[in-house]
């Protein structure tokens, strides 16, 4: 999947988790972190590609993502695994942990949990392409969605931009018709404290 089809959907889960279980006591300094490290969760996998966006916007990047890549086992390899996605949990659990005395107002957890539902956004969007996802790595197999690798996406074309993009926007707008009330009582919540 694109760049912009992952953040789309990392947003949609973590809207979908938020509405479902409305924390009571969110800030809107939390909220707007834990939306942020939800979009890092969404792009973290790609860590592992030299030519990924994160890569692209820093100097030297190219060189760094060269370095991260094979340190990973290259694309779509250790980062796109339940071992990888374990790993990145525990060490985004221990750098908030460092943090959270810096940023003692932000929820860390809620934090956490944000970046996490990004990530696994990104394993499960990156099951439904041709090139599938090794999800029980070290077991050197790739599994897709549906399992005829032929009727999988191709990332980048039509199926991903004509069909799965719009289907996650128009669920978005959905989304937030539906549950309209509970957007806006969440907000009053989070402006008031």
């Amino acid at each position: 999947m694109t760049a912009r089809t992952h953040d789309l959907a990392a947003i949609t889960a973590f809207g979908v988790v938020l509405l479902t279980y409305l924390p009571d006591d969110l800030s809107l300094s939390t909220f707007l972190v834990a939306v942020f490290a939800n979009q890092l969760g969404g792009i973290a996998p790609d860590i592992d590609q030299p030519t990924a966006p994160l890569w692209r916007n820093l100097p030297e990047g190219h060189f760094v993502g060269r370095v991260f890549g094979k340190l990973l086992g290259g694309h779509r390899f250790l980062s796109h695994s339940l071992l990888g996605f374990a790993l990145f949990g525990w060490l985004s659990y221990l750098l908030l942990g460092f943090l959270q005395p810096i940023i003692p107002h932000i929820d860390t957890n809620m934090v956490w949990w944000a970046f996490m539902i990004g990530y696994g956004s990104h394993l499960v969007m990156d099951t439904l392409t041709k090139e599938g996802v090794p999800w029980l790595l070290p077991i050197p197999i790739k599994f897709g969605i549906p399992p005829v690798k032929r009727f999988r996406i191709t990332t980048g074309h039509f199926v991903e931009l004509g069909v799965v993009l719009p289907l996650l926007i128009i669920f978005d707008i959905w989304l937030c018709a539906f549950r309209y009330v509970d957007i806006v009582q969440l907000f009053r919540s989070m402006t008031s404290n």
